[in-house]
């Protein structure tokens, strides 16, 4: 028997991953510190719901303190903000040669690195649609990119057997030497995202209004002048190119990218992003300081200046201590903070 691949969280991302991967008939363990979430997944099954597909898949599943024995293949698939406490106890589990894949939104590679080593951690870009929506239910909602790479850019034996994994979750999926790339990119889109959630609209009502265009621009150009300061060229994902927020570049430019993201979050079932949910509907904590204000620390280290992400990171944190609430007002108050 195969070794399972371990993947470790199992809400929105991991568990789309991981139920996929058990319906093809591969042998995966899920760890989750919702206990309900666990009992449902190795009892009922975890029903994977939406456009995309309809599926349940009984997967065996325990929370960390059950978990036993070590793994070659980690797929860290928790909260930015969940990962500092789950790498101590995940790291017992990882056999000496094996690899943590980060399968997260942000730059958790460098912290996963600094933890269990540079050599056993590779990055993923993930930009599928998908919702937790209660224990063994998620909604897989929209398609998207999946791109795997080293971090030290090489290609590896273990980096092509990820790739051909993730190839049967998502066809399309890409190898790369440049995954540093992929994940600034996907910065850039993911400020925009916490933005959006700053208010009640719906991603592409937000992208759609004109009014708020500044916010985006500013957004944009903090993270992409950032990252290239840091000689990393932010590659996108679809016409989402966030070298039209770089330096030197037109406003036309970006105005154009921000009219595709429009018409791009219009189409699925996920209308919100991942952080309006948490501040919405499970009014709990957001991504916001382990993942978004990662990026003003390292900007402040190349003395680049990045009111629009302080101030975005700055709301929500207001909206989830309750100073404030998501509404036109809470938005207003990011475009004042950037004229």
């Amino acid at each position: 028997m195969a070794e399972p691949i371990l993947i470790w969280g199992a809400g929105a991302i991991g568990g789309t991953l991981g139920a996929h991967w058990a319906r093809a008939g591969h042998e995966v363990l899920l760890v989750d510190t919702v206990a309900e979430h666990v009992d449902a997944c190795r009892t009922k099954g975890l029903a994977i719901f939406g456009p995309v597909a309809e599926f349940t898949a009984v997967i065996p599943a325990v929370t960390p303190d059950q978990l036993t024995g070590t793994y070659g293949r980690i797929v860290l698939a928790v909260k930015a903000q969940a990962t500092r406490t789950a790498l101590p106890v995940l790291a017992p589990h990882l056999a000496p040669e094996g690899f943590v894949l980060s399968a997260q939104n942000g730059l958790n590679e460098i912290e996963i690195a600094e933890a269990v080593g540079a050599e056993r951690t590779m990055g993923c870009f993930v930009n599928f649609g998908a919702d937790w929506h209660g224990p063994g239910r998620i909604l897989y909602g929209n398609r998207g990119a999946l791109v795997v790479g080293e971090i030290d850019g090489a290609i590896r034996g273990r980096t092509r057997a990820m790739h051909a994994l993730c190839r049967e979750f998502e066809p399309d999926a890409i190898l790369t030497t440049d995954i540093w790339s992929y994940l600034w990119g996907k910065m850039a889109y993911g400020a925009m995202l916490f933005a959006t959630a700053l208010n009640h609209d719906s991603m592409s009502e937000n992208f759609a209004d004109r009014r708020r265009m500044p916010a985006w621009l500013a957004l944009g150009r903090e993270v992409v002048a950032t990252a290239l300061a840091r000689s990393v060229t932010p590659r996108g994902f679809g016409e989402f190119d966030p070298m039209a927020f770089a330096p030197g570049r037109a406003d036309a430019d970006a105005v154009k990218v921000v009219a595709w993201l429009r018409d791009y979050t219009a189409v699925g079932a996920k209308t919100h992003s991942g952080i309006w949910r948490d501040l919405a509907v499970r009014k709990r904590k957001t991504e916001a300081g382990a993942q978004l204000l990662v990026v003003p620390k390292l900007a402040a280290q190349l003395g680049i200046a990045t009111p629009a992400l302080n101030a975005v990171g700055r709301l929500i944190a207001d909206i989830e201590e309750g100073r404030r609430e998501q509404s036109p007002e809470t938005f207003a108050a990011l475009l004042d903070a950037i004229r």
